[in-house]
């Protein structure tokens, strides 16, 4: 196996920044691969009485994407294509509850154009400042937090909804494990 095969593996041995960035993107391509290529239904399947479904963690972490690195790190509002759907941070339940009315390519492209963005805005940010910056979201108090935090506090919101993906998709199509199969690469919908 190489690392061609499996590009979302982090560094056995690398910098504080390829670390953080390498768990980031492994924990966001294991989501991915976990939600793949599935259609309406396999996209709103729920687990027991909870109402989370792959559709609507597609179109939450895409929206958490979008605001972690626009408005919590610059100040800046979101932005295409959140500007067409209205205010969508007034509601947090927004993006779970919206999303049984999206076709599938529409969510996949959602998380996918977020995930882009996100890569982009974060390479900026480290080439311009690293991880010990200062970004634009205070606490009460007036401290604010670093870029580092950002990242963290994005590691830690995969990790929690990745946990979720796994048993709903598990329950979809019996789909588990915890890493995509060397080669993997993401499909646009079912």
């Amino acid at each position: 196996m190489t690392d061609s095969d499996t590009p979302w593996e982090p560094p056995i041995a690398g910098t504080e920044v390829e670390h953080l960035v390498g768990a980031l993107d492994r924990l966001r391509t294991t989501f991915r691969w976990k939600a793949d290529d599935l259609d309406a239904a396999g996209l709103q399947t729920r687990v027991g009485a909870s109402s989370l479904t792959l559709g609507g963690l597609l179109k939450h972490l895409a929206v958490v994407e979008d605001y972690t690195f626009t408005v919590k790190m610059r100040g800046e509002p979101m932005g295409a294509p959140w500007d067409s759907f209205g205010q969508v941070t007034d509601d947090e339940d927004w993006p779970f509850t919206s999303a049984a009315d999206d076709a599938p390519e529409q969510l996949y492209a959602l998380w996918d154009g977020a995930v882009e963005r996100s890569r982009a805005r974060l390479g900026a940010a480290l080439a311009d400042g690293g991880l010990d910056q200062l970004v634009h979201v205070s606490w009460p108090d007036g401290r604010r937090a670093s870029l580092r935090r950002l990242v963290c506090d994005l590691i830690e919101e995969y990790g929690r909804h990745t946990g979720h993906a796994d048993l709903l998709r598990e329950a979809v199509d019996g789909r588990v494990g915890e890493d995509p199969p060397p080669g993997w690469r993401a499909r646009s919908h079912a």
